[in-house]
């Protein structure tokens, strides 16, 4: 209907008054001209104030003369004669049909421990459920047509299914994308009515999604582990009891000698490992102290793999005339010249068990014995009785006397420090050039706050080989532990195609091991790429990636169809390829830090994953903490509960061997459990070593000629491996005195992630590794760490965003692992290369070539740490990065 014409009616009106008269005389005033008021379109606006003058006839206007819209109760832009959604939210996005278009966000979220849709499904907080016909066809849905109308499936509009761990895709026959949980295709259920209905399991085939939480994770350990036996003890006669592993070595502990610069090989070494190390060259020890009982008595014990020549157990370091010199240097108790003199026992061959009693006649094992009754001074001029705390130095050496194998005969032994009437052995600090009174130049015991790892620490280096920090045995290693580790040390430096070890070339092939690497396969042996067990330098640019693993995915992240879930860039055999990987130009940023590029000589995978080889320090330690020590900083909902920003969340993986559910701690992502089970993926997707308890090579759907099926790696030098990398000692903090840039990491918000300390759990079946005071300065749970360090693929119950918190303990060592030292003189610890420094990396992918990089790429959880950082003053920021380089 046209609006009343106000035109007209003002028109009228003026008339009117004219008629009237007004003009004060009596006379009439003149008529006036007629009024002209033009409407064009009849609309009821004049054309003067019409901003729509060609309005069709019959349209309602405004006071603009423009047609008015038609009416949209809901106020969604779309009329109501069209909307199929009347009664749309305000705000809310819709499509042509006036419905809510689910934003980017979650698709799926749990609740009352079920899963149902999430804030971006199209039935937020509605059950849904999985169907036992797609168990049929993994990868597709056989809901379609009507089922799908009963069914209506959670669809994915923003690329990346997303709210919970654990979800990916699949394309439906109408091309539309359909969310997964584990695999298996995500459903509404029509009859359900409201939130939180669970309607739908009344159908046979059909079921609801339930939470594993972390209230299902099994423990890796518990009372019931059979545990080994305890390595210090007091005997129930009050005497102490210290058993330790030893291994043979080159030089002594304080040897710096460099004899010819020409010719590394002829100068002091002593973190390095010689060849034939695992042949008849390690050893077990024993002390007894009956101090605590009265006696000015240790009687100290020790077995060997081959019959010493000269017998040789030193103590009292002196160090006056040469490195390697001791005060007592007793001789062999039949050849003693002063018989007022302890000498060293030959008891007889055969062979002992653990706690060094003799099980069989039968054996190439060796034992001796020398009772310790002084602590000498000035070479024996000056002699003491024992006294409880005395700091008492001491090595065996191993002079062999007819080895089986090798043809080196004498070795030198790890120095030691044990404390008179304390249980165990001592990580120990010394000062070069101190003359003490009498000539006493012990090492002493390093304070509790600078045992990173316990027990397991190492004491400080005094031969000048920087690069060997993360080779060594643990401090406290078991007396039986000690032909495992060297066994396992041995696994991990073997090549799997050819069998050679990759240090000496006077160690034999090994050829039990030839010819085991995978048709596809990343590397040859696990020491290639965790150079002496440290990071890998970061490749140069257009340098193929050997060193690298490359997680890849399809679109909907399962695994890529013709490649499996890892890139497998070398093959064996004339089977299609999976491509190379090289390193592209760095994108360089405005604040100074640079990004990757990969170049792919194949297709590049729809999503990937780029990983460096990282370094191996104290994954046994970590592995020993129980679940309940970590998931007690655990906020598994996203809730922020303390509002400091940070929300950890615990990894849940499954036991490939058993099912169970178990916290995931080891990986950039934490997608393994434990060690066994880290070493294990790694064989079997980086050299393509099958294991029993992963015995399938890594192969996609639509891929031939990934290898037969069958463990080939015994399960004995499995766990020789597994103990070998469980057992490695963790370097000691330097500068434990200086405290103010660990108060700044803290005041900071760093320790809200990398927490300082943990105890390990007394149920380990190591005990090296059981009830330890350990300081990784991680919480081992997976944080958002923005979008800066994110990549698409995600891993396990772990987003693209999230990462594991990395171990902070022994970061001041990495350079020089990675770099080696002057002394290098193998085929691992070769000398450094000038150009290496710039192939310093850290972070997952080693884009950050300082750690005031990697802490400048902190986003996510850890902005405002990382905001504060950029905060502080250049000496509050120094503090800082002086704590950390002191770990």
């Amino acid at each position: 209907m046209k609006n009343f014409n106000l035109a007209l009616v003002i028109a009228f009106l003026s008339l009117a008054l004219a008629a009237c008269g007004g003009g004060g005389s009596g006379t009439p005033a003149p008529a006036p001209p007629p009024v002209v008021v033009l409407d064009s379109d009849g609309d009821g606006v004049v054309d003067g104030s019409d901003q729509c003058p060609d309005t069709p006839s019959g349209e309602s206007v405004d006071a603009s003369g423009c047609t008015l819209p038609p009416p949209d109760s809901d106020g969604d832009g779309v009329a109501d004669a069209d909307d199929l959604c009347s009664d749309t939210p305000p705000g809310e996005e819709v499509d042509g049909d006036g419905c809510s278009i689910p934003t980017a966000g979650e698709e799926a979220a749990w609740n009352n421990d079920i899963l149902v849709g999430g804030a971006g499904s199209s039935q937020p907080g509605f059950t849904l459920y999985v169907f036992d016909g797609d168990l049929s066809a993994p990868g597709t849905s056989t809901c379609n047509g009507n089922c799908a109308l009963t069914w209506p499936p959670l669809l994915v509009t923003d690329g990346l299914a997303s709210g919970v761990s654990d979800l990916g895709t699949i394309d439906r026959d109408d091309s539309s994308v359909q969310a997964t949980y584990t695999g298996r295709p995500l459903y509404f259920y029509s009859g359900d009515n409201n939130p939180g209905d669970t309607n739908g399991t009344s159908i046979s085939g059909w079921n609801i999604v339930p939470l594993v939480s972390i209230n299902a994770i099994e423990a890796l350990y518990n009372e019931s582990t059979v545990l080994e036996p305890v390595t210090s003890f007091v005997r129930d006669d009050g005497v102490i009891v210290t058993r330790v592993g030893d291994r043979g070595r080159d030089r002594h502990a304080k040897d710096i000698g460099i004899y010819d610069p020409n010719n590394i090989f002829n100068s002091d070494h002593y973190d390095h490992w010689l060849a034939h190390y695992w042949e008849f060259r390690t050893a077990r020890i024993q002390l007894e102290d009956y101090v605590p009982v009265g006696q000015s008595l240790i009687r100290a014990t020790f077995i060997t793999e081959e019959e010493l020549g000269a017998r040789e157990f030193r103590v009292w370091y002196w160090g006056q005339t040469t490195t390697g010199q001791f005060h007592f240097n007793p001789q062999k108790e039949e050849e003693k010249v002063n018989p007022n003199e302890p000498g060293i026992v030959y008891v007889g061959k055969g062979t002992w068990n653990n706690d060094f009693v003799k099980v069989s006649e039968t054996g190439h094992q060796y034992k001796y014995t020398l009772d310790i009754l002084t602590k000498w001074e000035n070479g024996g001029q000056f002699q003491l009785p024992l006294q409880p705390g005395m700091n008492m130095e001491f090595e065996v050496s191993q002079f062999l006397l007819n080895p089986p194998a090798g043809n080196r005969l004498n070795y030198y032994g790890t120095s030691y420090v044990y404390v008179i009437g304390t249980p165990g052995l001592a990580p120990f600090e010394w000062q070069r050039g101190v003359n003490n009174p009498g000539g006493s130049n012990d090492g002493t015991p390093i304070p509790a706050k600078g045992l990173l790892g316990g027990a397991t620490t190492l004491g400080y280096n005094y031969s000048e080989e920087p690069a060997g920090r993360f080779i060594e045995m643990a401090t406290n290693l078991a007396p039986g532990n000690a032909q495992p580790f060297v066994r396992g040390r041995r696994v991990h430096h073997t090549n799997f195609e050819d069998g050679s070890h990759d240090e000496r070339l006077d160690n034999p092939i090994w050829p039990q091991q030839v010819g085991k690497a995978g048709n596809h396969y990343i590397n040859l042996s696990c020491a290639n790429c965790h150079i002496r067990n440290g990071r890998a330098l970061v490749a140069d640019v257009g340098v193929k990636l050997n060193k690298w693993v490359f997680k890849i995915g399809d679109a909907d992240g399962n695994p890529d169809a013709l490649r499996g879930r890892v890139l497998q860039p070398n093959q064996i055999g004339a089977d299609t390829p999976e491509g190379t990987v090289e390193l592209g130009p760095w994108t360089d940023l405005a604040n100074g830090l640079r990004s990757p590029n990969y170049i792919f000589s194949n297709t590049p995978p729809a999503r990937f994953s780029a990983r460096i080889a990282p370094q191996l320090v104290g994954l046994g330690l970590l592995e020993a903490v129980k679940e309940t020590t970590i998931l007690e900083w655990a906020e598994q909902d996203n809730v922020d509960a303390n509002g400091d920003g940070v929300t950890g969340r615990a990894a849940l993986v499954a036991d490939p061997e058993t099912g169970a559910t178990r916290l995931g701690r080891f990986g950039y992502k934490a997608g393994t459990f434990s060690i066994k089970h880290q070493v294990a993926s790694a064989l079997n997707t980086d050299i393509g070593v099958m294991t029993s308890m992963l015995p399938s090579p890594d192969c996609g759907s639509a891929q031939s000629g990934c290898g037969p099926s069958g463990s080939e790696l015994t399960d004995a030098q499995l766990d020789d491996l597994v103990k070998y990398i469980a057992l490695l000692g963790v370097g000691a903090r330097r500068d434990y005195d200086n405290a103010a840039g660990e108060t700044i990491f803290d005041d900071i918000g760093c320790a809200a992630c990398h927490r300082p300390t943990m105890t390990t759990s007394e149920y380990h079946p190591l005990a090296e590794l059981r009830s330890q005071t350990i300081h990784p300065y991680s919480d081992l749970l997976l944080h958002d760490m923005g979008p800066g360090l994110a990549d698409d693929l995600g891993e396990g119950v772990a987003s693209g965003a999230e990462w594991r918190t990395t171990p902070l303990w022994n970061l001041g060592h990495s350079i020089n692992v990675m770099l080696g030292d002057a002394k290098a003189n193998d085929e691992v610890s070769k000398r450094r290369d000038p150009n290496d420094i710039n192939r310093i990396g850290f972070l997952h992918d080693g884009r950050a070539r300082t750690i005031d990089e990697a802490i400048r790429w902190h986003g996510g959880e850890a902005e405002n740490a990382r905001t504060a950082y950029e905060a502080l003053s250049a000496t509050d920021k120094a503090a800082l990065l002086d704590f950390l380089n002191s770990l």
